[in-house]
């Protein structure tokens, strides 16, 4: 008997917010239809500035949590970055690499951004669950799209020779000594 109160406590709570879900997905359906310079506004935000994906997770996470649980898969790739050398480079820092080096995530984020940045070849950028954006340039990745999310460890892709990374909070460059 107390088995089926907890099985029904359960159900409950996981179509309660699935009809939450719904229902603020609804309402900005009809804000949007109500006003369409906003969907230009929504756009510009998604495509073009950088959109704060980890702060919506974390705050759709509080409030509605997992709404379906998900079995955790482990990782084929679990590496930490390792290099020959390193020196300042512009705004972060250059590492000398092997030739061909697998670049693992340093800590788990949302991909926001993917193309060639002035100085540091082809760029990921990786927006990480505390704030801060990596960019990792001169790399290649076939498997990494924009708006995935890359948990710690996994591979991003390749670099020849060097390596940049640089470390970005709110706009500000930070010093690459603490997160590497």
């Amino acid at each position: 008997m107390k088995e089926k109160l907890v099985l029904r406590k359960e159900i409950k709570k996981v179509l309660n917010k699935l009809l939450l879900s719904i229902i603020i997905f609804l309402i900005g359906m009809i804000i949007v239809k109500a006003k369409p310079n906003l969907k230009e506004t929504l756009k510009t935000k998604l495509y073009e500035e950088s959109l704060p994906f980890q702060k919506l997770k974390t705050t759709y996470n509080k409030y509605l949590g997992n709404i379906i649980e998900v079995e955790e898969t482990q990782p084929v790739f679990n590496e930490t970055l390792s290099y020959n050398n390193i020196s300042k480079y512009k705004d972060g820092v250059k590492l000398e690499v092997s030739s061909n080096y697998m670049v693992p995530i340093l800590e788990s984020g949302v991909v926001v951004f993917i193309g060639e940045k002035e100085n540091y070849k082809n760029t990921i950028i990786v927006e990480q669950t505390n704030g801060i954006d990596v960019f990792y340039g001169n790399i290649k990745s076939n498997n990494i799209k924009l708006y995935d999310y890359v948990e710690k460890g996994e591979l991003l892709g390749e670099a020849n020779s060097e390596l940049y990374l640089v470390f970005q909070k709110d706009g500000a460059y930070l010093d690459y000594k603490e997160y590497i």
